[in-house]
């Protein structure tokens, strides 16, 4: 077990690198106007990530037993309804983890 002295220093030392890594965007883009490579990451890289989780999240599912992906299907399809209707993230991916868990159980 370490001892309070090298916890404490850990602590420090981690929250001055967090501290850091968060003021370094503000630092380096200080400028009115982003650069058309931080426009660009700023549009596409969210549909992108988006994307690779839902296909990691399906790469797992059998869809040839039972029970055939339908909680899976089901769940991902109550998200896109439900963040269409409501354009609220926290609704929809919490209530698509309901759903989930619900259609799991059984």
């Amino acid at each position: 077990m370490k001892s309070l002295p090298d916890v404490m220093i850990a602590i420090i030392v981690i929250a001055i690198i967090t501290f850091l890594t968060r003021a370094f965007s503000f630092i380096i883009f200080n400028r009115k106007k982003p650069s058309e490579y931080i426009l660009f990451i700023e549009k596409y890289i969210p549909p992108m990530v988006m994307v690779i989780l839902v296909t990691y999240c399906f790469a797992a599912v059998d869809f040839t037993s039972k029970p055939f992906g339908i909680p899976h299907i089901s769940s991902a399809l109550f998200v896109v309804i439900i963040h269409i209707l409501l354009k609220n993230p926290l609704i929809s991916i919490f209530g698509g983890t309901i759903i989930y868990m619900v259609l799991i159980s059984f």
